[in-house]
C-alpha cells in the first residue's frame, strides 16, 4: 500500500468510498473546498496498485491537530490499513507542530476505539446526538503529548509492529 497527497483528481474515488463507509457522506465540494482553501487541512490517499482503497484527513492549528475523517472499502478493513492512515495523520500533524491530537468517533464504533486506544487516545467528553443520521453520540478522544520522548517510543514500537 502507497500512501500520498490527496488531489483533486482522487475525489470522485474518494466520494465511492465515503458513500460505502458513512450513512452520511459530505459533499464533493466539502473536499474540494478542503483541498484547495483550507490552509491548514492535509488529506492522504492510501492506494493498492492504481486503487484508491482509503484516505484521511487532519487540519493542524498551532499545537492542536484535529483528524477529520478516515475510511477504508469494507473488503480491505481489518487489514491494518486504516492504521496505516492514522499513522500518516500523526506523523503530519507531528511535522507540523502538532503537540496533541483530536478526534470524534462513533459511541459504536467500537473496532475504531480500540485503534485510537492503540495510539494513545483517551476519552475526554461525549457530545450528544452528534450524528444527525442516527442521533448517535460522538465520543471526543485526545493524544498528547506527541512531542513527548514518550509518545515518539510508543510510535516507533507501534510503527515496527504494524511493517513487521
Amino acid at each position: 500500500m502507497q500512501i500520498e497527497p490527496m488531489t483533486m483528481a482522487h475525489i470522485k474515488d474518494v466520494m465511492r468510498i465515503e458513500a460505502q463507509s458513512f450513512p452520511t457522506t459530505w459533499p464533493s465540494d466539502a473536499f474540494f473546498n478542503e483541498l484547495q482553501t483550507n490552509k491548514l487541512a492535509h488529506y492522504f490517499i492510501a492506494k493498492i496498485d492504481d486503487e484508491i482503497i482509503g484516505y484521511g484527513g487532519c487540519w493542524v492549528i498551532m499545537e492542536d491537530a484535529h483528524v477529520t475523517t478516515i475510511a477504508v472499502l469494507p473488503e480491505y478493513r481489518g487489514k491494518g490499513y486504516g492504521e496505516r492512515i492514522l499513522l500518516t495523520l500523526i506523523d503530519e500533524a507531528i511535522t507540523r507542530g502538532g503537540a496533541w491530537l483530536t478526534l470524534e468517533v462513533r459511541e459504536g464504533n467500537i473496532s475504531a476505539q480500540q485503534l485510537y486506544r492503540k495510539y494513545g487516545f483517551t476519552t475526554v467528553a461525549v457530545r450528544k446526538q452528534y450524528y444527525s443520521d442516527n442521533n448517535e453520540n460522538a465520543l471526543v478522544m485526545w493524544a498528547g503529548n506527541l512531542k513527548s520522548e514518550l509518545y515518539r517510543n510508543r510510535l516507533q514500537a507501534l510503527r515496527a509492529q504494524l511493517v513487521a
